[in-house]
């Protein structure tokens, strides 16, 4: 008998599940809304020409090679993601801050939450509900304890609950980690106000709660990386300790290079050496040793105010397109008559529309129609476009109406 004839298979990671299922369905007008990848108006993958062209300088130079970086990463890489972070805040902030080059948005979430866990014995954290589903699983690998949550979507009004997640965070006990949204939100594309992340700042300070950032959409969810970064600079700018993931899978293409930025802001700068050792180690025992390529290409674009600018552009590109398939999406619903109200489609930001279908509505979308979602009813903005939009608002309407 096998060591393993007892282990259980485990349920099926639903985003790739359902992409599954997409790519197996043969039917013509098929659509998929699922997974969190920017597509073009002709439904195909996009390579930032702005990127195309890092990679051509990276080719053409005789120094580039593949020697190991050192365990928390490219530094000059993680030097301009700060300032990306940071802004003019960056100058003030530096001495007081440790990086660590991460694989993607998981691995910086991965790498903060187990360095908080170990060097700080942290067991209890706070995640919104809803939230990006690895959030959680992450943090069971991580040996958290308790994971609770904190209220944050009304349903009935298709809007944040600030209250209820205030009041939710209120009860929490001191030292808990509180997940945060950076910007564009992951399911609902609901952000908060300006005023409402400065209320939210204080009760994390009155109640001691350390906040944890997952930023992976800095500048495509608005077109403006200022913008998508103010509460993260808010936040730093009071003098709070916490963690940022920033991830550049989204806003330069890179999914699968694996892109990420592990940020820990402290109050004292005398504790950075002891943290950092402390840090190398949680790398050294996941991955010892960051991938160079994708860095280096991000390093290449914010080296040079060039390439930059030309960045900023092919950010406005994806983040413009997203805007205008959330006003085509409900003035297309709206000309139709379809039940309910659909405003909160272009008060959202960001890739995702949490749509308010039902999961019976959603079932019925993909059988019927060939349509694939979350079963949560969030769709993937990218994946709508001219050619396939009356479809899918069509769809929806009848799927309201029958289910």
């Amino acid at each position: 008998m096998s060591l393993f004839s007892f282990v259980n298979p485990a349920p099926p990671v639903e985003v790739f599940h359902i992409n599954q299922c997409f790519q197996s369905d043969p039917n013509p007008k098929k659509v998929n809304l699922t997974i969190g990848a920017y597509r073009t108006e002709e439904g195909k993958f996009w390579v930032l020409p702005v990127v195309a062209k890092a990679e051509s300088i990276l080719i053409n130079n005789p120094t580039h090679n593949h020697e190991y970086l050192p365990m928390l990463g490219n530094n000059k890489f993680s030097s301009l993601a700060i300032k990306l972070l940071f802004g003019e805040h960056t100058e003030k902030l530096e001495k007081k801050l440790l990086c660590a080059q991460s694989l993607g948005g998981t691995g910086s979430i991965r790498a903060g939450l187990e360095f908080l866990n170990r060097t700080c014995g942290l067991k209890e954290a706070y995640i919104s509900d809803p939230t990006w589903e690895n959030h959680r699983l992450i943090l069971e690998y991580c040996g958290y304890s308790k994971i609770n949550t904190y209220r944050y979507w009304q349903n009935e009004k298709k809007a944040v609950d600030f209250e209820g997640m205030l009041q939710d965070l209120q009860a929490a006990p001191e030292k808990s980690v509180v997940i945060l949204h950076g910007c564009a939100h992951n399911p609902t594309g609901m952000d908060l106000s300006k005023q409402q992340w400065i209320e939210l700042f204080e009760l994390l300070q009155k109640k001691q709660l350390f906040p944890f950032f997952d930023l992976a959409y800095q500048g495509f969810a608005s077109g403006d990386p200022d913008s998508d970064a103010w509460a993260v600079r808010y936040f730093a700018s009071r003098g709070i300790e916490m963690c940022v993931a920033q991830s550049f899978s989204k806003n330069f293409g890179l999914y699968n290079e694996r892109v990420g930025n592990l940020v820990v802001v402290f109050n004292d700068e005398k504790v950075l050496a002891s943290c950092k050792s402390q840090l190398s180690l949680v790398v050294r025992a996941n991955w010892s040793n960051p991938p160079n390529h994708g860095a280096k290409i991000v390093e290449t674009v914010l080296s040079d105010p060039e390439l930059t600018n030309q960045w900023l552009e092919n950010v406005r590109v994806m983040s413009t397109r997203i805007q205008c398939m959330r006003k085509a999406l409900r003035a297309k619903l709206e000309e139709l008559k379809a039940p309910g109200t659909w405003n909160h489609i272009t008060e959202q930001i960001g890739m995702f529309s949490y749509t308010g279908l039902s999961e019976k509505q959603v079932k019925y979308l993909a059988e019927a129609y060939h349509i694939y979602m979350l079963k949560s009813g969030r769709i993937n903005m990218c994946g709508l476009n001219p050619q396939n939009i009356d479809y899918v608002a069509s769809a929806f309407k009848t799927a309201l109406m029958n289910c």
